[in-house]
C-alpha cells in the first residue's frame, strides 16, 4: 500500500513540492519537441509535472525547465497557460456531459433542491452569471457541499444540451470526484471558481455591501 501511494506522487518542476498526481498537470514533448499538456496523463513520453497554477507554468516556460527535465530541446508555446485553462475547462464541462448521460445530474432549481433535500448530491454547480438569491436558497440546504461557479449559464447549457443552465447537482460517484478534481486544478487559472463552505460566491459579497450601504 505504501509503495502504491508513493507511486501516485509527483514532484513539481518549479516548486519542487511532492503532491498527488491528480493535483498536478502532466506535460510531454511531442515528436517535434513541442511541449503538450497531458491532462489525462496517458500520452507516451517522459512526463513533466507542474502545479496547477498560472504563475508556475509561466515560470517553467521562462526558465526553460521543460528542456532541462527532458534533457532535450523543448519548444513551449507562448500561450501554453491559456491552452491549459481551455483544456481544463473543456474537460470539466465534458465531465458534466458524461454525468448527464449517466443519469447522475439534477437540473434546474426545483430538481436540485429535491436532490439536496434527499442527500443525493455530491457537488453543487451554479452559473457564474446566475442570481445570488437562488444560489443562496440552495446553499442553505447543503452548506458544506463543494460549490462550483466556474462556468456561465451558456457554457453549462452547451455541456448539458440546454439553451442555458443555472443550477446543477451532481450525484455521488466517480464523475463527481473527477469534476471536483478538475475544477480544483482550474482554480489555479480562474479566480473564484470554488466557493468556500457556507458561502454562495462573489455575487453575494457585492449584494451584501450594497444592502449595507442602503441601510
Amino acid at each position: 500500500m505504501a509503495e502504491r501511494a508513493e507511486a501516485s506522487m509527483r514532484r513539481c518542476l518549479v516548486t519542487r513540492e511532492v503532491r498527488p498526481r491528480e493535483q498536478l498537470l502532466r506535460f510531454v514533448l511531442d515528436p517535434q519537441g513541442c511541449v503538450r499538456p497531458d491532462l489525462e496523463a496517458r500520452l507516451p513520453g517522459r512526463g513533466m509535472w507542474l502545479s496547477a497554477d498560472r504563475n508556475v507554468i509561466n515560470k517553467a516556460v521562462a526558465k526553460n525547465l521543460f528542456a532541462r527535465a527532458a534533457r532535450a530541446p523543448a519548444c513551449a508555446a507562448a500561450d501554453l497557460v491559456d491552452q491549459v485553462e481551455r483544456l481544463l475547462t473543456r474537460r470539466a464541462l465534458a465531465t458534466l456531459g458524461l454525468a448527464r448521460r449517466a443519469g447522475q445530474i439534477a437540473l434546474g432549481f426545483e430538481q436540485v433542491r429535491q436532490a439536496l433535500r434527499a442527500g443525493s448530491a455530491a457537488v453543487l454547480v451554479a452559473a457564474s452569471d446566475g442570481a445570488a438569491d437562488g444560489r443562496r436558497k440552495l446553499r442553505r440546504l447543503a452548506p458544506d457541499l463543494p460549490l462550483i461557479v466556474a462556468f456561465s449559464s451558456v457554457e453549462l447549457g452547451a455541456a448539458l444540451g440546454r439553451d442555458s443552465v443555472v443550477h446543477v447537482a451532481v450525484a455521488p460517484g466517480g464523475l463527481a470526484q473527477r469534476l471536483r478534481q478538475d475544477v480544483e486544478r482550474l482554480a489555479g487559472f480562474r479566480a473564484a471558481v470554488l466557493v468556500p463552505p457556507g458561502a454562495v460566491g462573489p455575487i453575494e459579497s457585492t449584494e451584501t455591501k450594497n444592502t449595507t450601504g442602503a441601510r
